[in-house]
């Protein structure tokens, strides 16, 4: 099985870190895990798009994955989900909302209320 076939039968964050060998803090993977996954999953296509797999061993692959998933906890120690924003809420929560239309009403139609009554 390679690399790849392995870490994709993998369930859990804390099974990455201890599969690829990467020291973590319980802590921070408790608050960030799917985040630090998704960011892992973002450099290692980069990579992967860059043609960085070409020709590797699959010592070499691992060593890869290895660096990107301990650069994408390193991400989390130093930021925040919420700071990192890789998630379309956290990207909504900070957009900025379009002014709301201020409600007109024109002032003939305050005249013509008051003299129906």
């Amino acid at each position: 099985m390679s690399v790849r076939d392995e870490l994709g039968q993998l369930s859990t964050a804390e099974d990455f870190f201890t599969n690829l060998n990467v020291p973590f803090d319980t802590r921070v993977v408790q608050v960030a895990r799917l985040h630090i996954l998704r960011r892992m999953g973002q450099y290692l296509k980069g990579s992967e798009n860059d043609g960085a797999f070409d020709g590797l061993s699959d010592a070499e692959v691992r060593e890869l994955c290895r660096a990107h998933l301990a650069r994408a906890y390193q991400d989390f120690v130093e930021s925040s989900p919420i700071q990192e924003r890789l998630f379309k809420v956290h990207r909504d929560a900070v957009a900025p909302k379009p002014a709301a239309e201020k409600p007109f009403v024109a002032l003939t139609s305050i005249g013509m209320a008051h003299k129906a009554r």
